[in-house]
């Protein structure tokens, strides 16, 4: 298996030399006017075999009822949707035909470029008598954003982040007054120790003296 230049990505790169796969869910909200990456992955489960695949692209906008064939990619790219020439490259694993990563870039991304985008991995592993084929299919909706905005879930998480650092922080500050009081308490305490030591060995020393005295 060849291992990775300095250009690919380290999903990739990790993917091609150590058979470690993650399937990362693509994002769902892109800009207008910039460009956006459509993320695919699908990881073979049996990093051993010998395989080779291919990924289809379909994509059906917020109006449309039927999928359209979108991307083509098997060594070499296709654009087929012709809504799309000049605007889609290719993300995702390269130089190998054991893909895992299916990932298509949008250049320039337009409002009609909403909708549900649809992957599709077509893979044959290699055994030594026969060859196998598996299909895997993802599909998720993109929201077009006139402007980039914060999503709930990164407030959510922001938000619980500051609560848990405000959490621990009062928490610390709490057994931090906690050990002074039992460290206050039991200096206290060996000090009324201590000083009932001293009272009773000067007691003693005074009734020994005492007594040396009446034996003389």
């Amino acid at each position: 298996m060849q291992c990775c230049s300095p250009h690919v990505s380290l999903l990739r790169c990790t993917s091609l030399c150590h058979g470690a796969c993650v399937e990362l869910e693509s994002d769902t909200e892109a800009v207008a006017h910039e460009g956006f990456k459509l993320g695919c992955i699908s990881c073979k489960r049996r990093g051993e075999v010998r395989a080779r695949a291919s990924v289809n692209w379909f994509f059906k906008a917020s109006d449309e009822t039927e999928f359209s064939h979108l991307y083509s990619y098997e060594e070499t790219e296709e654009i087929i949707d012709p809504r799309f020439y000049g605007r889609l490259g290719w993300k995702g694993s390269n130089n190998t035909r054991d893909l895992q990563d299916g990932s298509i870039t949008i250049h320039n991304v337009t409002f009609n470029d909403t909708g549900t985008y649809m992957c599709i991995f077509s893979r044959v592993l290699i055994y030594p008598n026969y060859n196998f084929q598996t299909n895997s299919t993802k599909s998720f909706f993109l929201n077009v954003m006139p402007r980039r905005t914060r999503g709930l879930a990164s407030i959510v998480s922001e938000v619980t982040m500051y609560m848990s650092i405000i959490g621990l922080q009062f928490w610390l500050l709490v057994e931090m007054i906690y050990c002074y009081r039992k460290i206050a308490a039991a200096g206290e305490e060996a000090l009324r120790e201590s000083e009932a030591e001293y009272l009773a060995i000067a007691s003693e020393s005074k009734d020994n003296c005492a007594s040396g005295q009446v034996a003389e």
